[in-house]
């Protein structure tokens, strides 16, 4: 009843904040027109997938495929709680439909259950949300959570924790990231968990055998100058590593890829560029990436992860409040990555450290400290891209052994 309650004031709070927020807007406008738009699956094998944001899509991606190739006939449903994942992935054709999850009331859950009927539900990673949770172990249905990750502070681990812990208890499955979930989740009696690793892993890997290219950038990189690529960056960022491209520390050609690329923050980092630079979408056959241009600002999204493919070096954004951003899509093409100091929630973070291809920094001096050392470092790339190699795998794990036990 309690939680229930607190679903409910949620929902009324993104209510009032959608009459000034635009994402929150986005929120409430794409709920209201769920249940008239609900396909007809009377017929069909539902297999559903729910994903926070379009990071978790990303990371349940490898299993979709890897579940469409094994079970051609099946449909497969996407939901998405966020905007920034529903907005960008609405019409992707991995996919047979997409659409947001409903608020997590009882009435809603079982409503939305009860239609789809799916046979296997998955979790990925975060959103463990309880009515839905008991809609679904209400039915005949397997329920599963992947690449989830688990911390003591979390409150499963609460003495307040006790639904969310029965919650968890209803899975069929849950694949963990790490070893150390194991012990976690069974000193809450929860013992049905296998570690598979992360998903993204294997989503990054793709790229390696992809044909991926950028003509303008490879142009640009031809030279002998090694490219720094800042990826998904805020203002604080800038504000470290911009000084160093000015005065020439930073003695190479750079490519900086905010993570907001809205007007008013790209005028911020040209008023802070004293060198050349040009921005992405201004460039074409008749304007090509000049010859002195030192700076590639990316203007626009959907170019960060190819662009990752002609680095040296990678600064990824995020590790300084908003929560870490992907770091696996530069060391999958042999870049060391550093990144801010908050990274507690991402144990692909301590990995990297830990395998000498990752630094995190707290100010300009750590910055340059670990820059240096990364442009110094003998066969970092090659050390990179052997590490990355080695966590691949996760998916296959999780398809067998949900195979195995049907």
């Amino acid at each position: 009843m309690f939680y229930t309650l607190g679903v409910r004031l949620y929902g009324s709070a993104i209510k009032i904040a959608s009459l000034f927020n635009p994402k929150a807007k986005k929120w409430i406008v794409g709920r209201k027109i769920i249940w008239s738009k609900l396909p007809d699956v009377s017929s069909k094998k539902v297999v559903w997938f729910h994903c926070a944001s379009l990071g978790e899509f990303e990371q349940g991606k490898p299993v979709i495929l890897r579940w469409k190739n094994e079970y051609p006939n099946d449909f497969v449903l996407v939901t998405f709680f966020s905007p920034s994942g529903y907005e960008v992935k609405k019409n992707d054709e991995v996919a047979d439909y997409v659409c947001y999850l409903p608020l997590d009331t009882p009435k809603n859950a079982k409503r939305f259950v009860n239609h789809f009927k799916p046979k296997n539900v998955f979790f990925v990673k975060y959103e463990f949300w309880v009515n839905y949770i008991n809609a679904i172990h209400s039915t005949n249905c397997k329920l599963y959570a992947i690449s989830a990750s688990f911390r003591l502070k979390q409150r499963f681990f609460k003495w307040y924790g006790g639904i969310f812990r029965k919650a968890l208890r209803k899975f069929d499955f849950i694949f963990v990231q790490r070893i150390e979930n194991i012990k976690l989740l069974r000193d809450i009696k929860v013992d049905r968990v296998v570690v598979a690793g992360d998903t993204r892993y294997d989503r990054v890997a793709s790229r390696l055998d992809a044909k991926i290219s950028n003509l303008q950038i490879a142009n640009w990189s031809k030279s002998d100058e090694s490219i720094f690529v800042i990826g998904s960056s805020w203002p604080v960022d800038e504000e470290i590593i911009i000084p160093f491209i000015n005065d020439g520390t930073i003695a190479t050609k750079v490519i900086i890829a905010p993570h907001e690329v809205d007007e008013n923050h790209i005028n911020e980092i040209t008023k802070r560029l004293k060198v050349p630079y040009q921005c992405y979408t201004m460039i074409n056959d008749l304007n090509p990436i000049k010859t002195e241009t030192k700076v590639i600002i990316l203007d626009c999204i959907g170019v960060l992860a190819e662009a990752y493919k002609y680095g040296t070096i990678a600064y990824v954004g995020g590790g300084f409040g908003t929560g870490l951003h992907n770091i696996l899509e530069p060391a999958i093409f042999g870049l060391p990555v550093i990144f801010g100091p908050e990274f507690y929630k991402f144990p692909e973070a301590y990995d990297f450290i830990s395998a000498g291809i990752g630094a995190t920094i707290r100010d300009k001096n750590e910055f340059i400290e670990a820059y240096e050392h990364f442009r110094e470092s003998e066969n970092i790339q090659e050390k990179a891209i052997n590490f990355m190699k080695s966590q691949i795998g996760a998916t296959d794990i999780i398809i067998d052994k949900i195979k195995s036990t049907d």
